[in-house]
């Protein structure tokens, strides 16, 4: 069994689940989205917001495949490009801090430890640009079918509270921390799921 973990480019967008591929609840401000679906323009606009991220700042996300087959995926990018981030009653992330929007397994591959595999990846880009810290903001109250992560998977994989909400909580991994983990990481997927070797492709362009 082949993993291995790409960064998110137009070419390989289609590779997210058909509901998070036209899903623009983090790309565009609640008024202007719910437009876009009243037109049906929803993928549309989730290929131009990624373009403009992949253009401006950089890689902006991270797809796991198992034998070839997309298994999950992790989208961020600076709160400042993160339209809905403002509307949480948890906001502002923190100035040196990216935004972890979202991050999903598809069911078939859940319980595998590849959201984990997803979180260590997106730390080793962000830390390799010179970003200090991950925040995102968690759902208490979630079973991970909305568009907001699981607090308590944020929880797992090292995340703090740093704003507290009865819902809505802001959390945060301090990358250097992050990294030191990556051997506990790898060691433990060798435990669960057998010799493991995991690379990370970079998008062509930045």
């Amino acid at each position: 069994m082949s993993r291995r973990v790409v960064g998110v480019t137009l070419d390989n967008l289609d590779h997210l689940p058909p509901r998070c591929r036209r899903c623009v609840y983090w790309e565009l401000a609640p008024h202007i989205r719910e437009q876009a679906e009243e037109f049906g323009e929803t993928g549309l606009e989730k290929e131009a917001w990624v373009s403009s991220v992949l253009l401006e700042w950089g890689s902006c996300g991270r797809i796991v495949h198992v034998d070839g087959v997309p298994a999950g995926y992790a989208m961020y990018a600076p709160p400042a490009a993160v339209p809905r981030a403002a509307s949480f009653p948890t906001a502002p992330v923190s100035a040196d801090a990216v935004l972890l929007t979202a991050l999903k397994i598809v069911p078939e591959f859940e319980d595998a430890g590849f959201g984990r595999v997803l979180v260590q990846n997106v730390a080793k880009d962000l830390t390799r640009r010179g970003v200090k810290a991950v925040e995102a903001f968690g759902d208490l109250q979630g079973s991970g079918e909305g568009c907001v992560i699981p607090a308590g998977f944020l929880q797992q994989v090292g995340f703090k509270t740093v704003r507290a909400h009865p819902r809505w909580p802001r959390l945060r991994l301090e990358l250097r921390t992050a990294i030191t983990w990556k051997e506990d990481v790898e060691a433990a997927l060798e435990r669960l799921l057998g010799t493991v070797s995991i690379t990370t492709a970079e998008p062509a362009f930045r």
